[in-house]
């Protein structure tokens, strides 16, 4: 490993941790040329006079908004929603003016929140129940104010990433507010991922101009600022003493506390369960290296992974194969950039870990280089181009993660309501660290091991009436491997509407099934094996799933050890018997289908069994040596 975070921190535009608590009641620290002050306002609303002038004046704007001058000369802006919120002031020197601010309101204030009142109450609390969220994880960020001289310096920006990445640190699900639109305001927001809420802009006399409702959810990122906002993020948790953003919903966490007989250090530190999407970082953009400062500030990365002197090499030899790497090519490669500025900083948050990768093309090409004789460069960039839907992540985890070995799809959808449990490991390729994820979580997450720049959405929830369309949309090809009987026959259904083909592992006899509904729209399901619709499906008590599920399969056909195991369900076997070598297969057999079908070759709709138990045995050997001869005629005897 030649690169460490001391080395990496004297190179980036850091966001250094200052003073942890400054007068007793708050941070100061550090993004990019600027100091920012942060506390949370007592909720009496004291501490926050000088602050409520600093707005008002700008607000004024010179007279632009007469409302926030009063008659006798004074600015002000006074707001109960200062009670209890968090606020950052900026300056470029400790002792140096303010010259920008923002402020962050948090769930307990939401009943005095701007967007609340703006809105209506009832209104609001609609808007809130259309979006399926609930006031306690919604945050509200506001009066977003920079002084003239330092507008076209960045602070608006790093004041509202910091906001934003607090609220993310504090556990936020979804984030609201309202903005002015005649400097384009709102348009500046929506860099951020905020975007207005339909029929709600309107004039109001207090700003002089039209203002809008805007919303933004976390899951969905901060928008062109998503790197910036995730480092500012971390290094908040940290400054708050936490180790990383509180899971949604768990805004201020309260610690942990041991359960009695257990040492004190074993309290509070229960594993991440919940991230699976990694954060990009590019040092050569100016907000990607304030933000891969902020987080190696952060206390969030365990250990550094940089061999991209190595990935460079392997990249010359992939492009001009026999070519000696040498150092012009190195130089070219890196125009005049330093080794550790070049291409992508990617953290797993799950991990601790950052890992240095080339910039996604070139990272692609090396990666798939060994792919080529079988799968050439322009297929490679075809498939990579494709939407794939995994149902079902433990047969199913094994085909994503060898159709992501081989480059098949570049964007993935994962569903799986299950989480993955000790007895899971006896097939899927994962550790006992990883006990108690959700299998889409997991998946997700060694998919983006494998590639960083895959395009991956889960259904931590698994697949249902409600969303069974949004998941579908979209898709070049859906794997299923679900065990509900409900979700089999109606994944099909809409498949089948929407012209995908369906590929399935049954695990059982090497079983590969195909259903060309792209190529025959009006096959029956399952070639005509079953005759129940999803409704029906879904009235089943659980033998009559059994028995639709053996009917899908086909019972004739399965292996004698799955059949005489079909009366010991519930007795002496707690759920079908499957082994990682048929779990292996499977993931290659579906990729080999998947890869065909979705560049055009023959892989037409049927049922086939690679039966290594059949493949594999007596009378099928192609060596030319006699049975039980005992003799390898190079080698000599051997018995």
């Amino acid at each position: 490993m030649k690169c460490h975070i001391t080395s990496l921190l004297s190179h980036i535009i850091c966001f250094v941790i200052i003073d942890l608590l400054t007068g007793g009641r708050g941070l100061t620290f550090a993004t990019g040329p600027w100091l920012i002050e942060a506390f949370r306002a007592p909720q009496d609303g004291s501490a926050v006079a000088q602050i409520r002038q600093l707005r008002a004046r700008i607000l004024y704007d010179r007279g632009r908004r007469p409302a926030f001058r009063h008659a006798d000369g004074h600015h002000a802006d006074p707001q109960d929603l200062d009670s209890g919120a968090w606020h950052f002031l900026a300056r470029r020197e400790p002792d140096g003016p303010p010259l920008g601010y923002v402020r962050l309101a948090t769930p307990e204030s939401t009943a005095r929140f701007q967007s609340r009142e703006y809105a209506g109450d009832a209104a609001y609390e609609d808007l809130l129940a259309a979006c399926g969220l609930a006031p306690e994880l919604v945050f509200e960020h506001s009066r977003l104010v920079v002084e003239h001289r330092a507008r076209k310096l960045g602070l608006g920006i790093q004041l509202n990433a910091v906001a934003i990445g607090a609220a993310h640190a504090l556990g936020a699900v979804a984030m609201t507010g309202t903005s002015g639109t005649k400097d384009g305001q709102d348009q500046f927001h929506e860099r951020f991922g905020f975007r207005a809420v339909p029929g709600t802009r309107r004039y109001v006399d207090q700003y002089t101009e039209d203002v809008v409702l805007m919303m933004k959810r976390t899951a969905d990122g901060a928008g062109q600022y998503t790197e910036l906002v995730a480092g500012l993020a971390a290094a908040f948790a940290a400054a708050q003493g936490t180790a990383g953003p509180a899971a949604p919903g768990q805004h201020s966490p309260a610690p942990r506390q041991a359960a009695p007989g257990l040492p004190a250090a074993l309290a509070g530190r229960e594993p991440d369960r919940d991230s699976w999407r990694p954060v990009l970082l590019s040092p050569a953009d100016p907000d990607g290296r304030a933000a891969l400062g902020a987080l190696l500030a952060s206390g969030a990365v365990r250990e550094v992974c940089d061999t991209i002197e190595e990935q460079i090499t392997e990249l010359i030899s992939s492009r001009e194969p026999g070519a000696a790497p040498d150092a012009a090519r190195r130089a070219e490669q890196l125009a005049g950039l330093e080794p550790w500025e070049y291409g992508t900083w990617v953290h797993y948050p799950w991990s601790g870990r950052l890992v240095h990768v080339l910039p996604r093309e070139e990272y692609r090409l090396v990666r798939t280089d060994r792919n080529r004789g079988k799968i050439e460069r322009p297929a490679q960039r075809r498939l990579l181009g494709r939407a794939i839907g995994v149902a079902g992540l433990s047969v199913g985890n094994s085909a994503a993660v060898t159709l992501a070995l081989e480059g098949v799809g570049g964007r993935y959808r994962l569903a799986d309501f299950d989480h993955f449990g000790l007895s899971n490991l006896n097939r899927l390729r994962a550790g006992v660290h990883d006990l108690g994820v959700n299998k889409a979580v997991l998946t997700a997450r060694q998919l983006a091991e494998i590639d960083p720049y895959l395009d991956i959405e889960i259904f931590p929830g698994g697949l249902d009436e409600d969303n069974l369309a949004g998941f579908l949309d979209g898709l070049d090809l859906l794997v299923e491997e679900c065990d509900s009987p409900y979700v089999k026959v109606a994944a099909r259904e809409r498949a089948r509407q929407l012209r995908i083909p369906v590929v399935m592992d049954c695990n059982d006899r090497g079983m590969l099934d195909v259903e060309r509904f792209d190529l025959e729209p009006a096959r029956p399901l399952l070639h005509g094996r079953i005759r129940v619709t999803s409704q029906e499906a879904a009235g089943l008590g659980p033998a009559g799933r059994i028995a639709l599920i053996l009917d899908m399969v086909d019972t004739r056909r399965i292996s004698p050890q799955l059949r005489a195991s079909v009366a010991e369900l519930g007795r002496t076997l707690s759920s079908w018997p499957q082994l990682a070598s048929g779990v292996a297969l499977g993931g290659a057999l579906v990729t080999d289908a998947a890869r065909r079908i979705l560049l055009g070759e023959d892989c037409p709709s049927g049922r086939y069994y690679a039966d290594l138990a059949e493949l594999v045995a007596a009378g099928r050997d192609t060596s030319g040596m006699p049975a039980g001869s005992g003799f390898l005629p190079e080698c000599g005897a051997i018995a």
